[in-house]
């Protein structure tokens, strides 16, 4: 069953324009949004991509539903990982809180940008050479491993080759000039840090887009769920960033439940592959009927339970450590209050 055109234009239009309004809010209104604000909008997000997913199934069928779900759930996830390395950034370069909304938008525009051209390609590819299953499955599976191994020696805060490079051949200021990329200092053009900043966070949102893409691909094939998907999860993730502040880097193991996804998901995309396989130096060019392939339902409760312990495990540990300092979680991680927040125009 294909979902009517109407359906998925429409759809784009009111995504865009949701987009567009999120971004007129942070260009008129830049500030440090509260603790409130920021989970009334994570809460507006969430709920607005699960009635995305009910009109899936009414409009759609079960299939389409729990692709989208699965979908978004394994995106949302990538998402939140994102947000961890948007810390470091935001740290190392000292951007200023209320400075912050802007530069989370531009990175959140850029990773729609480069989804969107790897959502073409990695469409056209399987169209084409059904094959590229197996390298997508190894590449999540290597990933995963990667990411726990990151973890495990902290290996992951380096600066990417390209931005080292700017440093040593870019003139740069030592202060912000708001969010303007270059400057004026004494009739001489410089560029700003929120020009390596950008950077920073563009070749981010390329790596991640290399893990997403073909990770949703292992969901579901259908280029329109696939982008849709991203959307909903990219939208509100930068209300998410001031809602968890400090709190984001106490979720310890969060990184090791997204590595299990990711290798679950490549698993998933070997499995699939070796059933529709054509390539003609395995079994003779024909799919192996007797492996078994994993359902979408099957990937929910995956996905679902491999967030929920890794993020209930976390917040255990976190309190345990805040406690043998002689606090509490809440007093290590207070949140913004709406007076905070309104302070920041």
């Amino acid at each position: 069953m294909q979902l009517p055109l109407w359906f998925e234009v429409g759809s784009f239009v009111v995504l865009t324009l949701l987009l567009a309004g999120d971004l007129l809010l942070v260009v008129t209104r830049p500030r440090v949004p509260s603790f409130t604000e920021s989970a009334l909008w994570v809460v507006f997000y969430v709920g607005l991509a699960l009635v995305f997913a009910v009109l899936m199934f009414v409009i759609g069928d079960a299939k389409h539903g729990s692709e989208f779900l699965a979908g978004w759930l394994t995106e949302y996830s990538l998402s939140i990982d994102n947000l961890f390395v948007f810390v470091i950034i935001m740290a190392r370069f000292a951007v200023p809180r209320k400075m912050q909304q802007e530069v989370l938008m531009m990175g959140i525009i850029i990773a729609l940008v480069l989804r969107g051209i790897f959502i073409l390609l990695g469409a056209s590819l399987i169209e084409n050479f059904s094959w590229i299953f197996y390298i997508f499955g190894a590449w999540l599976i290597w990933t995963g491993v990667q990411q726990v191994r990151e973890h495990a020696g902290e290996g992951g805060e380096e600066e990417s080759f390209i931005v080292r490079m700017l440093r040593r051949r870019v003139r740069l200021t030592d202060t912000y000039d708001g969010i303007r990329l270059r400057t004026t200092v004494s009739g001489t053009r410089f560029f700003t840090p929120m020009f390596i900043v950008l950077v920073a966070i563009g070749t981010t949102d390329l790596l991640f887009a290399l893990d997403s893409i073909p990770a949703i691909f292992g969901i579901t094939q259908s280029p329109f769920i696939v982008f849709s998907a991203n959307v909903f999860a990219l939208m509100g993730l930068r209300q998410l960033y001031f809602l968890l502040g400090g709190l984001l880097e106490r979720l310890e193991y969060l990184k090791y439940g997204i590595a299990l996804i990711l290798a679950f998901i490549g698993t998933k995309l070997i499995l699939h592959a070796i059933h529709s396989n054509e390539l003609p130096f395995i079994n003779g060019g024909h799919g192996i009927e007797w492996v078994p392939e994993i359902s979408t339902w099957a990937s929910l409760v995956v996905i679902v339970g491999a967030m929920t312990i890794a993020t209930v495990a976390s917040l255990i540990k976190a309190n345990r450590d805040a406690r043998r300092r002689g606090h509490t979680l809440s007093e290590e991680v207070p949140h913004f209050t709406d007076r905070a927040g309104d302070s920041a125009h």
